[in-house]
C-alpha cells in the first residue's frame, strides 16, 4: 500500500483543537512495545446476555495506571468492519471479531495505547484499555431472539454497557480524566456512544472522545450508487440497532445513516475530536470503488497502490477528498469539536506508533508535532 499520497497536513481550529502532535496507521507493530498486555474476559456478561457474536464473553486488555495516571482513564475500541447479513456474519463469527475464543492472549501496547513516556508523553502512565470488537455492528444490535441454526448472538449494545460496568468497578468511577477513543468501526463506536460514556461517569470526571479513521462520508460510488449508505442500513436492520441508536439521530433520519459521523457528530454533546485522512485507504476501496461497482476489476490495482492509478482515477481520487472535505462541513462550528486531517492514504492513524510519535510522523510547518491531549483535557468538559 502506498504510505503516503502528498502527505500534507490540513488543520482545522474548532476550539477543541489539540497542538502538538499528528497521526496515522493501521497494524501493531511490537518494536516499540516493551509490554504485551493480556486479555481479560468478562464472565459475568454471559448471564445478561451481552456476547459476542458466537455466544462468548466479551473481552479487553488492561494495562494499569500509575504515578500521577493513576486516577485516569483511556479506553480504546480496536476496529473490524461490520456484517451486514447472515451470511458475512457466520462468516465472522469463527474468527477473533466474532468470538473471544479466536482472540490473541497477548496484544502489544503502542501509540497512544503505549507505556513509555518516550513514545506516548501525555497517557503512558493512565489506565489504558483496548476493548475487544467481536459483534460486527459497533456495539449496537440487540436481538433477544438466537436462531438455532446459526447461533448468531446480536448483542453488542448489551456488550458495551458491560465492558464499561466492569471497568467502573475496576476503578473508572473515581476518574479524574477519561477519553474515550476507537479506529475505524471502534470509531464510530465512539461517535455512537459517547455521550453514553459521559453519563457513566461522575460529573466531576472531565470526559472527551476520539474518533478515528471513522468519518465515513455517504457519497456516490464510480458507478453512481449509494452503495454504502444500502451496506449501512443493512447492518442496522440485521443486528436490530434501531432501538439502540441516539434518538437525536434516529428521530430526524433514517437509522441506518446514523452510521455517517457528517450525520451523527454534530449531536454529540460530549467534547469531539475527529482524526482522519481525507484519502483514507478504506473509503476509496470500499465507498469509492467498491467490488460491486467495479465488476470488471479496473479499479483494483489503483485503490491498493496508488502508482498504478490512471490520469482520470487520480482525478476521481482528488474529486472524492473535495467530497470528504465538504461532508467536514456538517460538524459545524461548536467549540466542543475539533478536527484534525492529513493527506497520507492512510486508515486508522493512533495506534502505530511510526505516525502516533516518532522521527518521521507527518510534519506541520516541518515540524514533528504531536498532540497535546493532556492539556487540551484542562479545557472544560
Amino acid at each position: 500500500m502506498v504510505r503516503k499520497l502528498a502527505c500534507g497536513l490540513f488543520l482545522i481550529a474548532c476550539g477543541l483543537i489539540l497542538l502538538k502532535k499528528t497521526d496515522v496507521g493501521v497494524v501493531l507493530m511490537t518494536n516499540f512495545s516493551d509490554v504485551n498486555v493480556g486479555i481479560t474476559y468478562v464472565g459475568t456478561a454471559v448471564a445478561k446476555g451481552a456476547v459476542c457474536l458466537d455466544g462468548s464473553p466479551p473481552a479487553y486488555h488492561l494495562d494499569e495506571g500509575f504515578g500521577a495516571g493513576r486516577n485516569k482513564w483511556l479506553v480504546h475500541h480496536e476496529g473490524g468492519g461490520w456484517c451486514s447479513n447472515m451470511s458475512t456474519c457466520l462468516s465472522r463469527k469463527d474468527t477473533r471479531l466474532g468470538s473471544s475464543k479466536k482472540m490473541e492472549k497477548l496484544l502489544p501496547f503502542i501509540g497512544i495505547l503505549s507505556s513509555q513516556q518516550k513514545f506516548n508523553p501525555d497517557f503512558y502512565n493512565w489506565n489504558r484499555v483496548l476493548v475487544r470488537y467481536c459483534d460486527g455492528a459497533s456495539f449496537t444490535g440487540d436481538v433477544e431472539e438466537v436462531d438455532p441454526d446459526t447461533n448468531l448472538h446480536f448483542r453488542g449494545s448489551r456488550v458495551f454497557v458491560a465492558v464499561m460496568e466492569e471497568l467502573l468497578a475496576m476503578g473508572m468511577k473515581k476518574a479524574q480524566d477519561a477519553l474515550l477513543t476507537g479506529c475505524s468501526a471502534g470509531g464510530l463506536t465512539v461517535t455512537l456512544h459517547c455521550d453514553q460514556f459521559r453519563a457513566l461517569l461522575p460529573r466531576a470526571t472531565k470526559v472527551k472522545c476520539v474518533t478515528d479513521a471513522a468519518y465515513f462520508v455517504n457519497v456516490k460510488d464510480i458507478s453512481g450508487a449509494r452503495h454504502i449508505e444500502t451496506y449501512y442500513s443493512d447492518v442496522v436492520k440485521t443486528h436490530g440497532s434501531a432501538n439502540n441508536l441516539p434518538p437525536s439521530c434516529t428521530s430526524k433520519r433514517k437509522p441506518g445513516l446514523c452510521f455517517f459521523q457528517q450525520n451523527m457528530a454534530k449531536l454529540v454533546e460530549t467534547p469531539l475530536f475527529v482524526v482522519n485522512s481525507a484519502y483514507d485507504s478504506w473509503q476509496i476501496p470500499n465507498i469509492l470503488a467498491p467490488d460491486t461497482a467495479d465488476p470488471d476489476g479496473r479499479w483494483h490495482d489503483c485503490k491498493f497502490n496508488l502508482t498504478k492509478c490512471s490520469t482520470d482515477q487520480l482525478k476521481t481520487i482528488q474529486d472524492f477528498r473535495l467530497m470528504f472535505l465538504d461532508a467536514l462541513k456538517e460538524l459545524g462550528s461548536s467549540s466542543s469539536r475539533g478536527i484534525f486531517i492529513d493527506s497520507c492514504y492512510e486508515h486508522d492513524q493512533i495506534t502505530v506508533q511510526e505516525t502516533w510519535l516518532s522521527d518521521d510522523s507527518p510534519a506541520l510547518d516541518g515540524t514533528v508535532r504531536y498532540l497535546n491531549w493532556q492539556r487540551q483535557l484542562e479545557i472544560g468538559t
